[in-house]
This record gives C-alpha cells, structure tokens and sequence, in this order.
C-alpha cells in the first residue's frame, strides 16, 4: 500500500469521495504544511500558521495511480483557484499533494505540468512532501456519512458507479 495526502478544499467531500473508490484502502483527515507541530481546528481556520484541510489515503497502486488519484482530484476541484473551493475561502482551504518520498513529488509535479496544458489560467496546486501532519479531531473523520446533509464543494455524483468500491 502506498499514501498519498491531498488537499481538495473542505476536507469532509475529499474523504466521502475517495473513501468510495476502487483501490482505496484508507482515510483519514487532518491538518499540514504548517509552520509549527500540533494544532487543532479552530487554530487552523484561523490561518495564523499555514496549515491547509488534507484528506491521507492508503491506497493500492495496481489499482489506482497517482495520476488517477489527481484526475478524480480534478474532477471537483478548481486547480486554478488559489485559496478557495466552492464557498471555503482562506489558506487552509488550498489545494496539495503531500508524499513521504521526493520521487513522488517529482512525479506528480510532471501530471501537474502535462494537466496545464488543458487550462488557460496557472494550476496553483501543490506537490510538496508532507510536513506536520496532524490528524483531525475525531467528528471531522467521516463527517459525511455521519452528517448526510453537511455542505461541501465535492460534488459525489461525480464518481462513476464502475469506480466504486
């Protein structure tokens, strides 16, 4: 199993969503690329150290790619859009992809660099190793099977009844 953390806006979608694709194994969701070790939520919607809403996957390779990881990613997000999602707006709602290993970063860097070519405006997504991780408190993880009505950009429907799980 390989992982992969992202940043997708409102980490609440990004988790409903991935958790429901073939070759997911995992998620969890939390918060990095801050300035500081530890913090908690209310310390992040404030923006005071840079820390941005991730959602870490476990994923199979054989199943899925890096690559397919960023284009379902592009499926509900706006790459070009710099600190906002749908409605979130502030630094901790900007779009990354956060590896353990700096051939991963390179490799998504290069799907970064090929996806551009379909946009007119610069893809301002990450790709950037992972650093001070901390998981989120315990009712954002799977916060949308247990609020089924709670707001979020990510659109679910965009996920193919022949990529689920």
């Amino acid at each position: 199993m390989k992982e992969i953390v992202i940043a997708g806006g409102c980490f609440w979608g990004v988790e409903a969503y991935f958790s429901k694709l073939k070759g997911i194994s995992g998620s969890e969701v939390g918060y990095s690329q801050g300035e500081k070790t530890g913090t908690d939520y209310k310390e992040v919607c404030s923006g005071l150290y840079g820390f941005v809403e991730v959602c870490k996957l476990k994923y199979d390779e054989q199943v899925v790619s890096i690559e397919g990881i960023i284009k379902h990613m592009f499926r509900f997000i706006d790459p070009t859009s710099l600190n906002r999602q749908g409605a979130d707006m502030g630094i901790q709602y900007r779009t990354g992809l956060y590896f353990q290993e700096q051939d991963e970063v390179e490799e998504a860097k290069g799907i970064l660099s090929k996806l551009q070519e379909n946009y007119s405006k610069p893809i301002v997504v990450e790709s950037a190793l992972i650093s001070n991780y901390v998981k989120a408190e315990n009712y954002h993880q799977e916060y949308l099977e247990k609020n089924p009505n709670g707001y979020c950009h990510v659109d679910l429907k965009l996920l193919k009844a022949f990529e689920r799980k």
